[in-house]
């Protein structure tokens, strides 16, 4: 799903890993360049991941600090 805000094109992912959920979100800025902002966080539910995702694509585009996920994955 493409989502437009500010005219730039936004694009959040979620993509299952294990029994998580993690947020990924893709940017389509106005001239044509392509930003990912990689993995975001792990959540327990695919709604609240791109949520999230939303989040942090909506506050990269205004240049503000991005969200902190809801906890750190240590491996």
């Amino acid at each position: 799903m493409i989502i437009y805000y500010r005219g730039v094109a936004i694009r959040p992912s979620v993509a299952r890993v294990g029994r998580s959920f993690a947020a990924r979100a893709s940017i389509l800025e106005e001239d044509g360049h392509p930003t990912s902002l990689g993995m975001l966080g792990m959540f327990a539910n695919e709604s609240s991941a791109f949520h999230f995702a939303v989040r942090c694509a909506s506050a990269f585009v205004d240049g503000d600090d991005m969200p902190l996920p809801p906890f750190q994955v240590v491996s």
